[in-house]
């Protein structure tokens, strides 16, 4: 029997069991150190992969609608830090300052890519512009998410904090994409041909990031900072956040005019945040011991828009084959390989 949409998958289980680990034996001295360097390497291996994996025609494909795009990085990078920011007052009261800090960092993460365009493709919307928005979020997410994470999460940060961040991501995250992009035509068709390593280096890459970071969050005392009516409201806040932006995003996308297709997606690439660039972002922006209670609410969100928007596209892949312009009908249809 196939599993529910709203069950969750397999890599959820593997977050919670990561977590759960990290809980009983967590890495202390030369483990720490060892799992540390693990994971740089890990992560520097998946932004290679990642780089070599990018198409440029994808990208190409389109790049021309601008205005889309447009809306789509306006929904990720200010909609989404001026609700974090607007409903602080009401919502912190529900969580802890640590793990509203972690909802103030999810709110300032560039969109998610393979589920983006999972989502898009299922529901019959405009795929290329949802790889380009998806892939051009991820990109600019590396310089714009530092100075937001300075402006929105830390509001008293120097400049030169701002650039030190830059720095190191560019370092640690940008400069393995940019290389395994300009190795694309030794190595692209290799990787294409063996897509599931990406998945297993995207799957562990995460996992190790959560493992360390949780295992020094919990030698420094988490599960004693964060009780369980923080987690509780922590899922309010969550679900309060995404509703908003689906909401959102599907009334600017029809008040601006946009086909249904381009609206799909809008509010696919404009509503979802990636943990993938997050959990990586997040340790090289703080420090060690607040990593687990800063990407906590990532990891609850992450699951929480899989599940919504899972339902979403269905719904919207229900609607009479008519409103679906024969060339994105296509589209779709070539895009069905893409996983989320």
């Amino acid at each position: 029997m196939a599993r529910s949409r709203f069950l969750p998958d397999n890599f959820t289980l593997a977050l919670v069991s990561t977590v759960v680990l990290a809980s009983l034996l967590p890495a202390s001295g030369g483990g720490a150190v060892f799992f540390g360097r693990l994971t740089t390497f890990a992560i520097g291996l998946l932004f290679f992969l990642h780089g070599a994996k990018l198409s440029r025609e994808a990208i190409l494909a389109g790049i021309t609608h601008w205005r889309l795009h447009l809306l789509v990085f306006a929904c990720t990078f200010i909609l989404f830090p001026v609700l974090g920011l607007a409903l602080k007052p009401v919502l912190l009261p529900l969580v802890t300052p640590e793990l509203y800090t972690g909802i103030l960092f999810l709110c300032v993460l560039p969109a998610t890519v393979q589920s983006a365009i999972a989502f898009t493709s299922m529901a019959r919307g405009n795929v290329p512009a949802a790889v380009c928005s998806a892939s051009a979020s991820t990109l600019l997410g590396v310089f714009i998410t530092p100075l937001l994470v300075n402006l929105v999460v830390v509001q008293h940060a120097s400049a030169g904090a701002s650039l030190d961040s830059i720095g190191r991501i560019l370092l640690q995250l940008m400069a393995p994409f940019v290389a395994g992009h300009l190795l694309r035509p030794l190595i692209g068709g290799w990787i294409k041909r063996r897509a599931s390593i990406l998945t297993y280096v995207d799957r562990g890459s995460i996992l190790l990031v959560v493992y360390t970071a949780f295992s020094a969050a919990v030698i420094e005392g988490l599960w004693k900072q964060v009780p369980i009516g923080a987690l509780a409201g922590l899922l309010l806040v969550c679900g309060v956040l995404l509703a908003l932006a689906l909401v959102s995003t599907t009334w600017l996308a029809r008040k601006l005019g946009f086909d249904k297709a381009d609206e799909i997606t809008i509010v696919f690439c404009g509503s979802k945040k990636s943990l993938a660039s997050g959990i990586p972002m997040a340790q090289v922006l703080f420090a060690a011991h607040t990593v687990g209670a800063i990407v906590l609410p990532l990891m609850l969100f992450h699951q929480m828009q899989l599940m919504v928007c899972a339902y979403l596209a269905q719904r919207y892949a229900r609607r009479p084959l008519t409103e679906v312009p024969p060339k994105v009908a296509e589209q779709a249809k070539a895009a069905r390989s893409v996983g989320p």
